[in-house]
């Protein structure tokens, strides 16, 4: 009998799509509608980087590369670890992916067998746990506490461990809740694992996008042991504004790169080609350096603006955010209640419906990030925007009786 496989209806559907669908419409048919669910930089793409990729083009640079990517990218990719994290990797140790997530799922493919768990600290990018699912894999989660940050602590973690425990996933900075990992907190986490025959898979996508309390510290970063087991998932979608060209990648010990190098030959072979080069000068050319600090003044700033105005609205808390552009507010206490149009709350999924049918606002509903209670709220928007649906939310939780 036909049927479909029992590795997709492992996987869960997204909450959030309803919502971010339902908000293009409106915004079709005309309608003011304030969206915070972005989930990528609203900058263009930096000259530069398009002018490398024209030039790619004009050169008939069209072919396929190497499966793992270019050696130039890859090189590219060495040096920025060096420079910036004092991580030591040869272009064999990396394989260049169709963007971040497909590096997270080729790590994931790599490593987990039938059964085997991965630990999860949560509130959690809704995406992790489906693919450890598609990877015949056990998302373990550890519900992290609001008043640490969400981050997860050293006892947390050791509480989780079992036999059956093959990764642990760091995601600093962290998306849903902006939290950031210190330099301190990385280490007691990797003096647990370091012992532990488990990977650690650290994704490090917002990596750039860090406001507070000094440089970005890998994981990886603790001692060649630590960084032995580790899995570093990053790419150009966040930092450069490259979200569509699709170019993340993987860096890990060598045996590892192979078999993921491997894999990736057969599902995809490489990468976008022009992409490819396009990345490779994103990282090595020396306008990059004055894009990322303009970029990071500018979501600092939108940061800021959003903390003072949401810190003004009455009962309605939030976790402070340091990295990524998120900030999680809790909406626990409009449940049980109804809302000026009659709707009545009894999710963040209810809240988010009603603020977007009310008040044309679009926030994203947490249940699937493992924090039922709260709503996700986006600021890669412009300052006016983000007032205009901040009074509009203060209007709606007023309303509420």
């Amino acid at each position: 009998m036909t049927g479909i496989a029992e590795r997709a209806r492992r996987v869960s559907p997204s909450l959030t799509l309803e919502i971010t669908a339902k908000a293009k419409k409106m915004r079709a048919e005309g309608k003011p509608v304030v969206s915070f669910g972005a989930g990528e930089p609203d900058f263009n793409t930096p000259d530069y980087i398009v002018h490398a990729a024209e030039y790619a083009l004009e050169a008939g640079m069209t072919k396929y590369t190497p499966a793992s990517g270019t050696d130039q990218l890859k090189k590219a990719i060495c040096d920025k670890l060096q420079k910036d994290n004092g991580l030591t990797y040869e272009p064999q140790d990396i394989v260049v992916s169709n963007g971040a997530k497909h590096a997270l799922f080729n790590a994931f493919a790599a490593i987990i067998d039938p059964g085997d768990e991965v630990i999860v600290p949560a509130p959690y990018w809704l995406t992790y746990p489906e693919l450890i699912k598609l990877c015949e894999g056990v998302p373990v989660f550890v519900p992290c506490k609001a008043e640490n940050d969400f981050k997860m602590t050293p006892a947390e973690l050791e509480a989780a461990l079992t036999a059956k425990t093959k990764a642990v996933l760091i995601n600093n900075p962290c998306n849903p809740t902006g939290a950031v990992y210190t330099r301190d907190e990385l280490e007691a986490l990797a003096a647990v694992l370091e012992q532990e025959d488990v990977y650690i898979v650290s994704d490090e996508i917002y990596e750039k996008l860090l406001y507070e309390g000094g440089p970005y510290y890998s994981i990886a970063q603790y001692s060649p042991a630590c960084k032995q087991k580790t899995i570093v998932i990053n790419g150009v979608s966040k930092t450069y504004a490259m979200t569509g060209w699709r170019i993340g990648y993987t860096a890990s010990a060598r045996p590892l790169a192979k078999a993921i190098g491997s894999m990736q030959s057969h599902v995809t072979s490489n990468p976008n080609t022009i992409a490819q080069y396009a990345a490779a000068e994103a990282y090595s050319h020396a306008e990059g350096e004055a894009f990322l600090a303009q970029m990071l003044h500018t979501f600092d700033e939108r940061r800021k603006n959003m903390i003072e105005t949401l810190r003004k609205i009455d009962d309605l808390s939030f976790v402070y955010p340091k990295g990524a552009f998120y900030v999680m507010i809790d909406v626990a206490h409009l449940f049980g209640k109804t809302s000026a149009g009659g709707a009545k709350l009894q999710s963040a999924f209810d809240v988010a419906t009603a603020l977007l049918d009310e008040q044309m606002v679009a926030a994203i509903p947490c249940e699937s990030f493992g924090a039922p209670n709260y709503l996700r709220l986006s600021y890669a928007i412009s300052n006016e925007d983000i007032q205009t649906g901040l009074q509009r939310i203060q209007t709606f939780v007023r309303s509420v009786h």
